[in-house]
């Protein structure tokens, strides 16, 4: 049996959906499968976990760029898959990259819809094609991996699959990088190459707008400070994407523009004791298909605020506070709430480490690679 795992729509290892990917390598038990991955060629570099095991990289698609990948799943895969005999063939970023037609069963993880979320103004930067051919390829597949209910239902209603296709299958936590760290009195956290200052409250996300919300959370910031007037600051970690200039912009007039810190992109290998040092963890986004960062915060002991909006109620159930993401001063409520009611923030942390216990990157991996086999 001869599995191919398609790596392109991953960036490089670096993004959630490329740590999604480098948890399923990572775990790939012994078997008399062979499994095999085919992307871009600097993604043999990023991907050291498939090296270690002597999986095989193919390097494709020499033409770099969005539109000409897309293009060359629907008019060169097929023949690539027949040529490299495949049995099935796994896209764990199925919502970014998929082919039309494919020569071998084929399996595709849904991470998100976004390209359909919000008006016509903010669907631009989602990319045209992508929303013109994926419903159908969506469609073609046969099985679809779901990261949470909200998005199988998504695909049920915007692209017409149907709902016996779709495993809901949730993303898992590494429980050995996060979790509680012990409480210090540390004013400052080094975490290479970066000094942050304490306290801090940390938003880990793409600088994206306006899917993302960073102006929101600026302008909740700035009603925090003034309630509280604490010497909190307000952390960004995550690489520029589209809008990052909007965002910058309005951190820069923000009077508390000494107080707003931009890591830019974070070494993933630093990211949860970036986590643990946080006072809260906040998440404002108008969209996530699963909310990462929320379990993440959680399995850390750090308490989460986020917006109810997607799939994040489902994902964090009660174990958060839960603020509208179209109104700062709401948003502001609940930071201020978490920095002043010790026995709420008590809570917050109890339940969020119990809640975290349910998400485990072992049963998340074990049920993906069973469905990749029963596809055959």
């Amino acid at each position: 049996m001869k599995i191919g795992i398609d790596t392109f729509g991953c960036n490089a290892g670096i993004s959630g959906v490329g740590v999604y990917l480098k948890q399923i390598l990572k775990r790939i038990p012994p078997s008399g499968a062979l499994f095999e991955l085919f992307g871009w060629e600097y993604d043999r570099y990023m991907f050291k976990e498939a090296a270690e095991k002597n999986i095989e990289f193919v390097g494709r698609c020499k033409i770099s760029g969005e539109t000409s990948n897309l293009l060359w799943h629907i008019l060169k895969y097929p023949r690539f898959a027949r040529e490299r005999g495949y049995d099935v063939c796994f896209f764990p970023a199925a919502h970014r990259r998929l082919p039309n037609k494919s020569p071998c069963p084929t399996i595709g993880t849904v991470h998100d819809m976004a390209a359909y979320w919000g008006t016509r103004r903010t669907r631009e930067h989602l990319g045209a094609l992508l929303r013109f051919v994926l419903p159908d390829s969506l469609r073609r597949l046969d099985r679809i991996i779901a990261v949470s209910s909200w998005v199988k239902q998504e695909l049920i209603d915007l692209a017409r699959v149907k709902e016996s296709r779709i495993d809901v299958v949730p993303n898992g936590v590494d429980h050995e990088a996060y979790f509680p760290r012990p409480a210090n009195d540390e004013s400052v956290l080094r975490i290479k190459p970066f000094t942050f200052a304490r306290p801090y409250i940390l938003y880990a996300a793409r600088l994206e707008h306006p899917l993302k919300n960073h102006i929101g959370l600026i302008r909740a910031f700035e009603i925090f400070k003034q309630r509280t007037k604490l010497p909190y600051r307000l952390v960004f970690a995550g690489s520029n994407s589209k809008g990052t200039k909007k965002i910058k912009e309005r951190a820069h007039a923000s009077p508390c523009v000494s107080d707003i810190f931009f890591t830019g992109p974070f070494p993933s290998e630093s990211l949860p004791e970036l986590v643990a040092g946080a006072d809260m963890v906040v998440i404002p986004s108008f969209y996530e298909g699963f909310g990462q960062g929320a379990i993440e915060a959680m399995a850390s002991g750090v308490p989460v605020a986020c917006a109810r909006a997607a799939s994040l109620p489902e994902t964090a159930n009660h174990s958060a506070l839960y603020f509208d993401p179209y109104d700062s001063e709401d948003m502001a409520d609940r930071m201020v709430s978490l920095v002043t009611d010790e026995e709420l923030t008590r809570r917050c942390r109890e339940s969020g480490l119990e809640h975290a216990k349910n998400f485990s990157w072992e049963r998340s991996v074990e049920r993906t690679l069973r469905i990749i086999q029963e596809s055959l």
